[in-house]
């Protein structure tokens, strides 16, 4: 079997953090996240399964946590599982109706993302945040929300994670 790999650096991920400008002042290739896929099986296969790793590396732009794009599925309906492999973070959520919510991630927890939720990994640890996936194969995925993004960011505040409404 064959493993894809795939790396999102700072250059790539503009308007995806508030800062831009402290964003676009940082080295462009530092890597953010990068993603490990076990390809079994083709995008779009009907009752298959993916499964993949997520890697967070530490960092901050301005005083807001490395996290990865976000994203819905194309089809809809379609869940997905996430536990935490190792690290600190937060499983950021976003229902089609607006509302955010926030699961705390370390070694061991367990995430279900129900259809209709757009999600994204926030990296609020001093060492790589790794996250396992599962999600149907046909699933596929839309970044429309990105241009959006969520109502919320998550900084650190007098050494403390804090989520901060944009409103």
């Amino acid at each position: 079997t064959h493993v894809l790999h795939s790396q999102k650096h700072l250059n790539a991920l503009c308007g995806v953090f508030a800062d831009e400008k402290a964003r676009a002042a940082m080295d462009p290739e530092t890597v953010v996240y990068f993603v490990e896929m076990h390809d079994a099986e083709k995008n779009g296969t009907v009752g298959g399964l993916l499964f993949g790793t997520s890697f967070v590396n530490s960092g901050k732009v301005g005083d807001e946590y490395f996290m990865t794009q976000v994203l819905f599925h194309e089809k809809g309906e379609c869940a997905e599982y996430y536990w935490c492999i190792r690290g600190e973070g937060r499983l950021l959520l976003l229902s089609e109706d607006g509302c955010v919510r926030a699961e705390k991630m370390s070694a061991g927890t367990l995430h279900y993302i129900s259809g209709r939720t757009a999600h994204r990994l926030v990296n609020t640890g001093k060492d790589v945040l790794a996250v396992g996936a599962c999600w149907p194969s046909d699933a596929g995925h839309d970044y429309a929300i990105a241009k959006t993004g969520f109502r919320v960011v998550v900084k650190e505040v007098n050494g403390k994670v804090k989520i901060i409404s944009k409103d």
